[in-house]
């Protein structure tokens, strides 16, 4: 696929091609879990057993690849197992630097499971570059960037911390599940790897649960995270991988629609008298507002807010809701509502007040009615 062709183009063509059999126009499902060989023992189909490799999945992989404009890209069957890879290619008793307000999965990896094999981590603010300097050890491997972060919103000038990270031999991973590909380009800033919960916005539709790991080079790191998949089997099913090819068809599309929405809630929220504070990048009064502007093009679909009045005061307005469907997860077409600190448990440091929302493709002015009542 010509790089030179526009996002919204490559969205639809690349990694897809009409069935050399048929002549059908949308791909197959190749449920198939192994591959005929050749009496020599040979297999030029390139396929040998679905769990290495299957068709499916290297078109969704070529797609991810042109998409983020990455040498490699290697789909999980979560956004989970993807980080955990990252994590077990790392050097024994390596250091990783990661957000304070990482994404509790993520936080719960480093912390819970892999400190148990001698990975060490420190979480900081990762805008505050002095921190980040000063947090680097000789066995730091990877620095760890989230932007915009979950639930908080806060904003890595990806560009400045990849710089610091590489001057030292570490490595920088942008997990950019919110941002997704159409508003955020980390390789162009210095990024090593891009992470997605593709499960999110790629998939599109609440339906399908994956993750992908996108890499600006095929290298050493990258044939490791390949050795782990599939010695671990961490690898989505055709059908998984069938089901986010055809949800970033419309990518591009169903992103700005979601930007818009948000940008909308976000302003109603913010000048709400039982509204405490709104996170979300696209307003001029958020602290990282400057730097998202500079290295995003859009602010995406997902904002946090806290309701004046503590967490008994928020949970009577994700109780009074009507449009907004009270559930974990988000990049779906419905627009979702959720008290996250009950969803991260006991150790969240998430505020009590605070509800996530993803903003989906309803109507905004339906939205912000529905808002309206229940905040009473």
């Amino acid at each position: 696929m010509k790089e030179e062709l526009r996002f919204e183009t490559r969205a639809v063509h690349a990694g897809r091609k009409a069935d050399a059999a048929t002549g059908a126009v949308a791909q197959p499902i190749y449920l198939s879990t192994t591959f005929e060989r050749e009496a020599d023992g040979s297999f030029p189909s390139g396929y040998i057993y679905s769990r290495s490799a299957n068709p499916n999945r290297a078109a969704l992989e070529a797609c991810l690849c042109s998409l983020e404009g990455g040498a490699a890209a290697i789909a999980f069957a979560s956004g989970s197992a993807a980080t955990m890879s990252v994590f077990q290619a790392l050097a024994p008793g390596a250091h990783v630097i990661a957000p304070e307000d990482v994404y509790y999965g993520t936080k719960l990896q480093l912390q819970d499971l892999f400190a148990r094999w001698g990975l060490e981590a420190s979480f900081l603010d990762l805008s505050d570059l002095d921190a980040v300097q000063a947090a680097l050890r000789p066995n730091t491997q990877l620095v760890w960037i989230e932007t915009p972060s979950n639930p908080l919103m806060k904003i890595t000038d990806i560009a400045a911390v990849s710089a610091i990270a590489h001057q030292a031999g570490a490595r920088v991973i942008v997990d950019s599940t919110w941002a997704t590909p159409l508003l955020q380009s980390p390789f162009l800033l210095g990024a090593d790897l891009i992470l997605h919960s593709s499960t999110k916005y790629l998939g599109g539709h609440s339906d399908v649960l994956g993750g992908v790991l996108v890499a600006n080079a095929e290298d050493e790191f990258t044939a490791r995270i390949r050795t782990l998949q599939g010695a671990g089997g961490a690898v989505p099913s055709p059908f998984d991988c069938w089901l986010v090819l055809r949800g970033i068809q419309t990518l591009p599309w169903r992103m700005r629609a979601h930007s818009d929405n948000a940008a909308r809630v976000a302003a109603y929220l913010h000048g709400h008298p039982r509204v405490e504070r709104v996170f979300y990048p696209g307003l001029a009064d958020h602290p990282g507002h400057e730097v998202a502007a500079r290295q995003m093009k859009g602010f995406g679909g997902m904002l946090s807010v806290q309701i004046a009045g503590g967490a008994e005061a928020a949970m009577n307005v994700a109780a009074n809701v009507q449009i907004f469907t009270r559930a974990t997860s988000l990049g779906g077409t419905e627009s979702l509502l959720e008290h996250r600190a009950s969803i991260e448990g006991p150790h969240s440091q998430t505020p009590r007040n605070l509800l996530r929302v993803s903003v989906g493709l309803e109507h905004a002015d339906d939205l912000i009615a529905d808002l309206e009542q229940a905040l009473g």
